[in-house]
C-alpha cells in the first residue's frame, strides 16, 4: 500500500517540521493496516489555528467554536460508497488545530506529539466511515479502535 498525503500549513503557532509529520504519516499508515486497508491512499492534511477551525466549524458544521480536528471524508464507506479498487482512494481531508492540540495535551498530561497522533487516528477513523455521536455502541467501538492503534504505535496510553 503507498500513501499520499498532502500537507499544508495554515497557522504560525506551532512548528510543522518533519518529526511531526512523520509521526502522522505513521498514524495514518497504522490506522489503514488496523482497518485492512491495502489500497493506495491519499489524504490531505491541513494545520491550523483555534481561529482557522472555528472558521471551518462554522462554515461546514454550523458550530461557532474551535475544535481540535475536523474530517472531510471523500467517500461514505459506511453506507457501501467505496473507492474504485484500481484507483488511488482519495480519502479526504483532515484538518488539525495544534493549538488545540497542544493546549489538550497539558490538560491531559501527555505530550503533544501523542495527541497529534491520536487526533489523526481518531481522524482517519472518520475518514473510513466510523463515528461515534450516534449511539454509544459506536463510541464505544471508535474508542477501541483508537487505543488499540495508539497502542501499535507505541504511544498508548497507560
Amino acid at each position: 500500500m503507498k500513501i499520499k498525503i498532502y500537507w499544508a500549513n495554515e497557522q504560525n503557532k506551532h512548528k510543522t517540521g518533519l518529526g511531526l509529520k512523520l509521526l502522522l504519516r505513521k498514524a495514518i499508515r497504522a490506522t489503514l493496516l488496523f482497518e485492512n486497508f491495502d489500497q493506495d491512499a491519499a489524504v490531505s492534511v491541513t494545520f491550523t489555528d483555534n481561529e482557522g477551525i472555528r472558521l471551518k466549524n462554522a462554515q461546514f458544521r454550523d458550530i461557532d467554536k474551535p475544535t481540535d480536528v475536523l474530517s472531510f471524508p471523500m467517500y461514505d464507506m459506511k453506507n457501501g460508497d467505496l473507492p474504485d479498487p484500481d484507483e488511488v482512494c482519495e480519502l479526504g481531508d483532515i484538518v488539525l488545530s495544534l493549538e488545540k492540540a497542544a493546549a489538550q495535551a497539558e490538560e491531559f498530561g501527555h505530550s503533544y506529539e501523542r495527541e497529534c497522533a491520536f487526533l489523526t487516528v481518531h481522524s482517519m477513523l472518520h475518514l473510513l466511515g466510523y463515528d461515534h455521536v450516534n449511539s454509544d455502541e459506536e463510541d464505544r467501538d471508535m474508542r477501541a479502535r483508537q487505543r488499540k492503534i495508539m497502542k501499535a504505535i507505541g504511544l498508548e496510553v497507560k
